[in-house]
């Protein structure tokens, strides 16, 4: 484990952590660290007098304010956090914990503008063929029980009237999450991603998935149905992502994990944007004069993608257990847990109903507070 814990230090100072997010790491980091310490704001980690034998950490690629300055003046290695990529089962705007993070002392894949410790990884890393083997067959169990990042969406057959065009799908996303804000130039938004798919593919039968954190109205970039329609031939709204990617001939995308998860499954995919498995050979890239995709000058395959992206960057967490495991165990839970939900008619109510989700999120909040 220690080869996948640069972030390790003597102290892990976490900066500007919401209390349900505390109650979500805490578990997770502190086996690693002699002292794990959160606090409100920069100011208040000066104050603990951090040294290069610690390490600062923040939540997403824009760290709070002060802590970059704060980490160039102390030498303590400034450490960047994100959910993995085989989260859970549910959204994480529902406070629905984790089981798998990434911990990045480099920078973060969803920010392109810098290096980051999974692209570096990428770039540099030879694969034994032990680990290539591990990573064909956690991709063959994802495709095969139709798992991906939040798994709570139903998996029912595609019956679309596409006729014999060709099927493009367009995932939606949430419009001010950071990997669009710093990930895309030219295309930027849902409606810009459409009218962009349209151009290119004219005579495709056009498929718009609204991102499900922005269905449940969790997060910002809402298209109108009779906007989206201007671009698309159908809008939606039934079924999962996963059903979409494997009734549709091609994906395209801005920085969405969809289009990894369609790479998984032997999709073409489009990127408008700059997302961590873009630049590598896999996929058509519209940014062509972009800096991160000069830095990526490896030409890859998919199971070295999946095991740089899946089996080395994260690590993931057994919170039965409560300790650290592997990419595969993890894909077993989560396929338990949402048969499981699904056959006791459970699953459904991780999608839709307006009180049972708020009463998830309360309870998520108090044991955050009351440290349950």
């Amino acid at each position: 484990m220690d080869d996948a814990l640069p972030w390790r230090g003597e102290r892990l100072i976490a900066v500007g952590f919401r209390r349900w997010k505390q109650a979500h790491l805490r578990p997770v980091l502190a086996p690693c660290v002699g002292e794990l310490r959160f606090v409100p704001d920069a100011a208040a980690a000066t104050a603990l007098g951090p040294t290069p034998a610690d390490r600062l950490l923040a939540w997403g690629a824009t760290p709070p304010p002060g802590l970059t300055d704060l980490a160039r003046r102390s030498g303590a290695g400034l450490v960047r956090i994100e959910d993995g990529f085989l989260r859970s089962v549910g959204l994480g705007s529902d406070l629905i914990r984790p089981r798998s993070l990434v911990l990045d002392a480099q920078g973060l894949h969803i920010d392109p503008s810098t290096p980051s410790a999974l692209e570096t990884l990428l770039q540099t890393t030879r694969f034994d063929r032990e680990e290539l083997a591990e990573a064909a067959r956690v991709r063959a169990f994802i495709v095969e029980h139709g798992l991906s990042k939040y798994n709570h969406e139903p998996r029912t057959r595609a019956d679309w009237s596409a006729g014999r065009r060709r099927v493009v799908l367009v995932p939606g996303q949430v419009e001010d999450d950071a990997s669009v804000r710093l990930g895309c130039t030219r295309v930027r938004s849902n409606a810009a991603l459409l009218a962009a798919a349209r151009a290119a593919c004219p005579e495709a039968w056009i498929v718009y998935k609204p991102h499900p954190d922005v269905a449940s109205g969790n997060r910002p970039g809402r298209l109108p149905p009779a906007e989206a329609r201007r671009w698309a031939d159908h809008v939606e709204t039934g079924l999962g992502v996963v059903s979409c990617i494997e009734a549709c001939d091609e994906l395209h995308t801005m920085t969405s994990l969809t289009g990894f998860d369609a790479l998984l499954r032997g999709k073409r995919v489009v990127t408008h944007g700059l997302p961590f498995y873009a630049g590598w050979g896999l996929t058509t890239d519209t940014e062509q004069d972009a800096p991160a995709l000069r830095r990526r000058q490896r030409v890859l395959s998919l199971d070295e993608l999946v095991a740089g992206a899946l089996l080395r960057h994260p690590i993931y967490w057994d919170w039965t257990l409560r300790g650290y495991t592997t990419c595969m165990a993890v894909l077993h839970q989560l396929r338990a847990e949402r048969d499981a939900l699904q056959a006791s008619g459970r699953l459904a109510r991780l999608r839709s109903g307006w009180w049972p989700r708020q009463w998830r999120k309360g309870r998520a909040l108090w044991e955050g507070w009351t440290g349950g």
